[in-house]
């Protein structure tokens, strides 16, 4: 098999992966029976103590691990994002709001405007991935505050993740690593990870359901974690945020799923910001008692009360190794004063991961 054969087939499963539990569609390829699937669905919606917090096997080797599974999965591309490769660059600005500026002292809700570096991606350690992949699209964002203090936000287009523990992070990469006699992960394999990892299950049933988005422009994006706002006199209040466009929502259909280029996000962008800035309206939900803060893969009930936190302006785009974001690593615990991390296992393992990747891109290992 040449490499270019290898390659493709690789693609082409890994592309199938994402759909993971969707009935129909990873059951016939693995062999999962339909009904094993729903149950596996069903089980992801169960409360914080389905998956609790503890019994990480890997403990302080996780993000080694994590980088080795992506690695290992999607192949080494030096000097590039070991996750999330291939995006695109972009540039604004954001205005908080007087009703976030009362829940949280931070000073991205001073209501000054605060400059943005931010970058768009797909997720996975492939650098020419298709845009039309059934994968997450996500977004960082580095807001620059007064007085120099940093904020970052990463988020994802889908409202939750595939995980409760890196566990879950690291098998599936791992499971999908290929094998060398074919090309393809071994289908053994990826069925074991399906059956021991079900709180995978709502996050594969969201990308398996929902179309990919038709712009950047058009996708909401979501904080996936819990954090915690706190304000001048010291409360907290647990929140999830998620940025709105105001271009609205709009996925690709499923005709232009198969007549699509294979890169027309970045371009597209390009071309609407060329037009005008574009607008995401922040918007964070307020917790109450019993809602899930350690578990990214539950939602939260869709009643809690909202408000409107501040408007991200995006004015240009460019295209990754030309832009400013090139050179950042969006650490998501990197927080300024009034916003802090829960204990989500995921959230807490995040950052080393992200550096770790950074020092070696940085390396051009």
């Amino acid at each position: 098999m040449t490499d270019k054969t290898s390659e493709s087939s690789r693609r082409s499963f890994l592309s199938a992966a994402t759909r993971l539990t969707v009935a129909g569609a990873v059951a016939p390829m693995v062999g999962l029976p339909v009904a094993a699937q729903a149950a596996t669905a069903a089980s992801a919606t169960a409360g914080d103590a389905a998956h609790p917090a503890v019994g990480n096997e890997y403990g302080e080797a996780d993000a080694q691990h994590a980088l080795d599974s992506l690695e290992s999965a999607y192949g080494v591309h030096p000097a590039k994002r070991r996750n999330h490769t291939k995006g695109v660059g972009v540039l604004g600005q954001f205005v908080g709001s007087p009703a976030a500026a009362e829940l949280s002292r931070s000073l991205l809700f001073s209501g000054e405007t605060i400059e943005v570096v931010g970058r768009f991606s797909l997720a996975g350690g492939d650098p020419d991935a298709a845009d039309t992949e059934r994968s997450t699209r996500g977004v960082g964002l580095q807001f620059r505050l007064p007085g120099g203090a940093l904020q970052h936000m990463t988020m994802l287009h889908t409202p939750m993740f595939f995980a409760t523990m890196p566990k879950t992070f690291i098998d599936k990469f791992f499971a999908l690593t290929p094998d060398p006699a074919t090309g393809k992960p071994d289908p053994a394999v990826f069925k074991h990870f399906l059956a021991t990892h079900p709180d995978h299950a709502a996050q594969a049933h969201f990308l398996g359901t929902v179309n990919p988005p038709w712009s950047y422009a058009n996708c909401a994006f979501y904080g996936i974690h819990t954090f915690r706002f706190v304000d001048r006199a010291g409360k907290v209040t647990m929140v999830r945020w998620r940025f709105v466009p105001r271009d609205g929502e709009r996925s690709l259909t499923d005709a232009q799923m198969k007549d699509a280029p294979r890169d027309f996000l970045e371009p597209r962008l390009m071309e609407r910001l060329q037009r005008g800035p574009a607008l995401w309206d922040m918007i964070v939900s307020i917790g109450e008692p019993g809602d899930p803060v350690i578990n990214p893969t539950l939602l939260w009930p869709k009643e809690r009360r909202e408000i409107h936190a501040g408007t991200l302006t995006l004015s240009s785009a460019m295209q990754q190794e030309q832009a400013p974001s090139y050179g950042i690593n969006f650490d998501p615990l990197v927080m300024a004063d009034g916003i802090e991390a829960t204990d989500d296992p995921i959230l807490q393992f995040r950052s080393p991961s992200y550096g770790l990747s950074y020092s070696r891109r940085l390396r051009k290992i």
